[in-house]
C-alpha cells in the first residue's frame, strides 16, 4: 500500500461520503480524515445522501445500515445500480452482521462493526484510494489515446511519434519506394502496413517477407516463384510473393540481410517492374510498391561493399526513421494501458492498471527490445497476476531493480540524517517494537538504544 502522504499528493480527486445518523460519530470521522487531507462529506439521513448523489459521484461511501429514514441496504442496492464504481463499506452493529455479510456478497468492499476504530477507517481509505487513482489514471490514459492519435492503431503522444504519423499520412498516397529504419521492435512492419492501408492499394494484397529468415537459395524461389521442372522437386508451377502482390504492396523486412546476388535481382524488379520465374524466359509484368525495412546502417554497408549502392538509392526515395522506446518515454504509460486492455480480453482477466512502483521501474528501463519487449512484459505480467494491479513482483526478475529517485533537497542529506530517518521509519512501521526493529536493521538492541538516544527517538 502506498504511503498516505504520497497518495494525497495526487491531483486526481477522491471523494468520500459518510452516511450515519450519529452526529458525534460523523464529526469525529470527518475531523480525523480532514486532518489527513481527505475530502469527505457527512450525511445524517439517507435522503440527504441520495439527494447529493444526483449531482455528484462518491468514490468511497461509509454507509450505516440503521438510518432513521431509509434502510441502508436499499441505499446500497441503489448505488450498485446507479454508481457501480462507487466503493461501499458497510457500518453496522453486532446485531446486523448478517446484513453486512449479505452486502459483502453483493459487492460491498468491506464492513466495520461499531465502535469503529480510526485506524481501520484510515486503512480502508488508503487502500481504496490507491485503487481508485489507478483506475482513474487508466481511464485518463485511454482518453488520451483517442485524443492524441492522428493515425488509427498507433499508440503515441510524444512529438517524435506525432511527426512520424504525419509523415506516414503524407507518404502513403505517393507511389514511391519507402525505406524504414529503426531498431528491432520499434514497429517497422506496423508502419509499412499503415502506409499500405492509407494508399490507393489498400484493397489489394500486403505481402511481407523477411530477408533474413531464408537461406540464399530459397529467397529467389519465395520471391519470384518457379516453373515446373525448374529444379529437382518442382513438380508444378508456383507464383512468388512479388506476383502474388501484383497491384499491392511488398514489405521486405531486414533488407540489409539480403545476399548481394539477390540485391541485383531486386534492383531489376524495381527498375523494370517485371520478374522472371525460376526456369522461365517469359517476363511477368508487375505493378507493386516496395517498402523495405532495416535495423542496420545501409550507408555503412554500402561503404563496406556488403550492400549495393544503386539498390540503396532506389530504396532510399523516402526514408522514415522510427524512434526507440527509450526516446519516447512519455508513450510508455499509454502503451501499457493499451496492452493491459488487449491482454485482459485475450486472457479473460480484469487487471485495472499498473502500480506506480511498477510503472516507475518500466519508465527507467532501457528496453533494448523496444515496444515489442514492453508488450511481452505486460503480457507476462497479466498472465501471472492474481490481482487487479500489476506490481513490481509481476515484472521479470532481471528488471525489477530498475528504479529512480528524483534529486531534491531531501536526497542530498548527510549519512547521519539518512540513518536517523531510516531508523525512525522502521520504528514507526514496527509500532516502536525494539526487538523487531533491531532484527530488521541488523543492529544489537544496545546499539539501537544508543542511536535512538542520540537522535532523540
Amino acid at each position: 500500500m502506498k504511503d498516505e502522504k504520497e497518495l494525497n499528493k495526487s491531483n486526481i480527486p477522491f471523494h468520500i461520503a459518510l452516511v450515519d445518523d450519529e452526529t458525534i460519530f460523523c464529526k469525529r470521522i470527518r475531523n480525523f480524515l480532514l486532518k489527513r487531507s481527505y475530502s469527505i462529506d457527512t450525511f445524517l439521513t439517507g435522503a440527504d445522501f441520495l439527494h447529493a448523489t444526483s449531482s455528484r459521484v462518491f468514490d468511497l461511501v461509509f454507509l450505516d445500515l440503521k438510518l432513521p429514514d431509509i434502510n441502508g441496504l436499499k441505499i446500497f442496492e441503489y448505488l450498485r445500480r446507479v454508481h457501480p464504481e462507487t466503493n461501499v463499506v458497510i457500518i453496522t452493529g453486532y446485531g446486523s452482521i448478517d446484513s453486512a455479510v449479505r452486502a459483502i456478497k453483493e459487492g460491498a468492499v468491506n464492513y466495520l462493526c461499531k465502535p469503529v476504530r480510526l485506524n481501520d477507517i484510515l486503512s480502508i481509505v488508503s487502500s481504496i484510494k490507491e485503487k481508485v487513482i489507478l483506475r482513474k489514471n487508466n481511464k485518463l490514459l485511454q482518453e488520451s489515446l483517442k485524443k492524441n492519435n492522428i493515425l488509427d492503431g498507433f499508440i503515441a503522444c510524444c512529438a517524435d511519434m506525432q511527426n512520424l504519423m504525419a509523415t506516414i499520412k503524407k507518404v502513403a498516397p505517393l507511389n514511391c519506394t519507402v525505406l524504414l529504419q529503426g531498431d528491432t521492435g520499434t514497429g517497422k512492419r506496423m508502419v509499412a502496413q499503415a502506409i499500405h492501408e492509407l494508399s490507393d492499394r489498400k484493397d489489394k494484397k500486403f505481402v511481407s517477407f523477411n530477408c533474413g529468415a531464408f537461406a540464399e537459395e530459397l529467397i529467389a524461389n519465395e520471391l519470384f516463384g518457379h516453373e515446373k521442372g525448374a529444379f529437382t522437386g518442382a513438380s508444378g508451377p508456383k507464383s512468388g510473393l512479388f506476383e502474388t502482390a501484383d497491384e499491392g504492396t511488398v514489405f521486405l523486412d531486414e533488407i540489409g540481410e539480403m545476399p548481394l546476388s539477390m540485391q541485383v535481382k531486386l534492383l531489376h524488379v524495381i527498375e523494370e517492374k517485371r520478374i522472371l520465374r525460376l526456369g522461365s524466359v517469359k517476363p511477368i509484368e508487375l505493378d507493386i510498391r516496395i517498402i523495405a525495412a532495416t535495423n542496420r546502417d545501409l550507408k555503412k554497408m554500402v561503404q563496406e561493399g556488403s550492400f549495393r549502392e544503386d539498390l540503396f538509392f532506389r530504396l532510399n526515395v523516402v526514408t522514415i526513421s522510427l524512434p526507440r522506446l527509450t526516446d519516447r518515454k512519455d508513450d510508455i504509460p499509454l502503451l501499457i494501458a493499451h496492452f493491459i486492455d488487449k491482454y485482459n480480453r485475450q486472457f479473460s482477466k480484469s487487471v485495472a492498471s499498473i502500480s506506480p512502483e511498477a510503472l516507475n521501474i518500466l519508465m527507467h528501463y532501457d528496453f533494448p527490445g523496444n515496444v515489442r519487449e514492453l508488450e511481452n512484459i505486460i503480457q507476462r505480467a497479466i498472465a501471472l497476476s492474481d490481482t487487479d494491479v500489476i506490481r513490481p513482483e509481476h515484472l521479470p526478475a532481471d528488471i525489477q531493480h530498475f528504479s529512480f529517485e528524483s534529486v531534491d533537497a531531501t536526497s542530498l542529506m548527510s549519512l547521519e540524517e539518512m540513518e536517523k530517518r531510516h531508523i525512525a521509519r522502521v520504528l514507526e512501521l514496527t509500532g516502536y517494537d525494539r526487538q523487531m526493529t533491531s532484527a530488521i536493521l541488523g543492529l544489537p538492541r544496545t546499539t539501537l538504544w544508543r542511536k535512538m538516544k542520540k537522535y532523540g527517538l
